[in-house]
């Protein structure tokens, strides 16, 4: 009997725990701080108080009268400290399998829409574009397509250049080639590699191709020049949006109705081009007001 009782008395402790981290915006306000939980990724975090999401993240804090602070978290663990639900995912679908605590208010570190975070999580208003592209090295006998003005087409061509071909690509992110329904394709997943490490595995021959996101791309090919080639995109039109807890629909409104004037104003094209240089070539919606 006792250690039934030790168990159903950490699930309540465990419950407690998560229910006294989320936090809407009047406690968010009451504490005087928002927390931005975010990967470093791509430009959109740095980890040294730099990049497009922290920059956001700092001048929405400072509107609604509050202070920024930044909890650096890691793509196995960040969904979970934000949701306080530590999920595993198979065949697409989440299965929460423990309970853990919520560590922040925010995500922002280029987090791609997908179905099944939308099951755990909520989004802000979509602030920047994205898909999938498929990475060669600069040596690889594969060739890009040649582009139409059918972006349908061009995806089956793209898509077509996989077949029977080892692809790189990452569990659990919008760069996990199980996610895409690619035929005759084997998903290759290294252990020990965060995103940012796709390109750089390209470039030192341990791969020959993989997919990679719009931002992840922009910031390889600067990195790397000559060295890597874009083939195509096996995905139509993405979104990058802010991730904010189920919980937290005030918080929600507030980041959205911010996110509107950033954009009226201007300021989000000039924050998107100055981490995304060249980001309007391949999406001219960018600079829209």
């Amino acid at each position: 009997m006792r250690w039934r009782f030790r168990l159903i008395l950490g699930v309540i402790l465990g419950l407690l725990m998560v229910s006294l981290s989320l936090a809407d915006l009047d406690e968010i306000k009451a504490r005087g701080y928002l927390r931005h939980i975010g990967v470093p990724y791509a430009n959109f975090v740095t980890g040294d108080g730099e990049g497009l999401d922290t920059e956001i993240l700092k001048l929405y804090a400072k509107s609604i009268g509050v202070k920024y602070q930044y909890v650096k978290s890691d793509w196995d663990n960040v969904i979970g400290d934000l949701s306080g639900k530590k999920v595993k995912v198979k065949d697409g679908k989440p299965e929460v399998i423990e309970n853990v605590p919520v560590k922040g208010d925010v995500i922002g570190n280029g987090l791609t829409v997908i179905p099944w975070r939308q099951e755990i999580i909520d989004y802000s208003t979509p602030y920047f574009p994205n898909m999938i592209w498929v990475v060669a090295r600069a040596d690889s006998p594969l060739h890009p397509i040649k582009p139409s003005k059918d972006l349908k087409k061009d995806v089956e061509n793209t898509r077509s250049l996989l077949k029977g071909k080892d692809v790189l690509g990452m569990r659990n992110t919008c760069v996990d080639p199980n996610l895409y329904n690619l035929e005759d394709v084997r998903p290759v997943f290294k252990e020990g590699l965060t995103l940012n490490d796709l390109a750089a595995v390209l470039v030192k021959g341990d791969a020959e191709i993989s997919i990679l996101d719009v931002p992840d791309s922009l910031v390889a090919l600067s990195k790397f020049p000559g060295r890597i080639k874009i083939l195509g995109a096996i995905t139509q039109k993405q979104d990058m949006a802010f991730g904010v807890s189920k919980d937290s629909p005030k918080l929600k409104e507030s980041l959205n109705q911010f996110l509107a004037q950033l954009k009226s104003s201007g300021k989000l094209s000039e924050l998107l081009l100055t981490y995304y240089p060249g980001l309007d070539n391949y999406f001219p919606e960018v600079t829209a007001r």
